[in-house]
């Protein structure tokens, strides 16, 4: 979904990340209310007036995101869900969580959290300026009058019934709640979403027709968008659906290739990495599980270095980042690799190594299961 991002700073263990594509949206912004909005509503003020209060309005859009999707990920983290962060983006902003709420509750409680706020801070900031008008400079009342319309349309907005917006979290979290079925939640849910993008589609072209070229362009390209990640979701969904029940037991690889503790990082790389093309091995002394070491870990280390270099000293002990028991379910792996951005896990039973589980064995199960039709493409 996201191209190059950069994290910002970190709020109460939340990572707030903003990717490149969102420097689109803070330029476009700014220039649409020093050149529009603010001219057309307070009128005879000075050009280079019209640009600091544009870029106040822009500073004020992402603080609102960032506040509405951190209310999300607020909620979420007390429903018990693991989060990545806050991204901005091109679109908007999304809060990444590794894994889907577990019940209609959570889900229900986590997308209405966003709207909520923004009313509160709309209201909040609307309220602020009201009392503070006969005091403020005019070109600060008109930024805190538009931050606090333009968090109350945020509101309005992601309270439509498409899901992903959260009008459509809410809207699946009532019919899961119905049925108690999550999928036929969801294709109902994802169902609203398409068709909503599809609108937002038709009248972006309209719009381009009409000559409101730019405006056409972005309503278009956001249908576009809600379009893809509504068929998305649908997609993950039917796929979490397919795994579980799979175990670990059933997935992974029972003679894994290890490598002995005493070994240096050279010949690990030019007997064992060259050899098999893995990224992660267990490293064994003797019979005992010593733990695993991986590419990324030697990479680290520089070259001079790697003949004196144990595979011993440097190896990973068995954590629940690298290590999973052979009864797991597939759907749990998926999310700790999300997690840990490990695409190879211990099979670890009673300290014992049993096996190895990746992400291309998962993979090559759902290819079959898409062969035979039990995942909808």
């Amino acid at each position: 979904m996201f191209g190059r991002r950069f994290k910002l700073f970190n709020i109460l263990g939340f990572a707030v990340n903003i990717d490149l594509s969102w420097l689109i949206i803070a330029l476009l912004v700014t220039w649409s209310l020093a050149h529009g909005y603010f001219p057309a509503k307070y009128t005879g003020l000075s050009t280079p007036t019209y640009w600091v209060m544009g870029a106040a309005g822009a500073m004020g859009l992402f603080f609102s995101i960032v506040f509405h999707e951190f209310c999300h990920s607020l909620v979420a983290r007390r429903f018990g869900l693991s989060m990545k962060g806050i991204t901005l983006f091109v679109f908007g902003g999304v809060a990444e969580m590794y894994e889907e709420p577990k019940s209609p509750k959570a889900e229900f409680f986590m997308a209405i959290a966003g709207p909520l706020s923004s009313v509160a801070l709309g209201l909040a900031v609307l309220a602020v300026g009201k009392a503070a008008e006969s005091v403020l400079p005019l070109t600060v009342y008109g930024v805190i009058e538009y931050l606090a319309l333009l968090n109350l349309i945020l509101a309005g907005f992601n309270l439509v019934p498409a899901f992903p917006l959260d009008g459509g979290r809410v809207l699946r979290s009532a019919l899961w709640y119905w049925k108690k079925d999550l999928r036929w939640a969801t294709r109902w849910a994802t169902q609203s979403g398409s068709g909503f993008g599809a609108l937002l589609m038709l009248f972006g072209t309209l719009n381009v027709i009409m000559g409101d070229v730019i405006s056409g362009l972005w309503q278009f390209m956001i249908g576009m968008f809600l379009r893809s990640a509504a068929q998305t979701s649908y997609q993950q969904v039917m796929i979490r659906k397919v795994l579980e029940g799979e175990t670990v037991a059933r997935l992974m690889k029972k003679d894994p290739v290890t490598v002995p503790a005493g070994i240096s990082l050279r010949e690990l790389v030019e007997e064992y990495v060259y050899a098999y093309h893995y990224k992660m091995y267990p490293v064994m002394e003797g019979q005992d599980l010593v733990g695993c070491i991986s590419t990324r870990q030697v990479k680290e280390v520089p070259r001079n270095e790697w003949e004196r270099r144990t595979v011993k000293e440097m190896a990973l002990r068995c954590s629940p980042q690298n290590a999973i028991a052979p009864d797991t379910d597939a759907v749990q792996v998926l999310s700790v690799m999300n997690r840990t951005g490990n695409s190879r896990l211990l099979v670890v039973d009673k300290g014992r190594l049993v096996g190895i589980i990746s992400l291309k064995d998962i993979l090559a199960l759902l290819a079959v299961k898409m062969d035979l039709g039990e995942v909808e493409r």
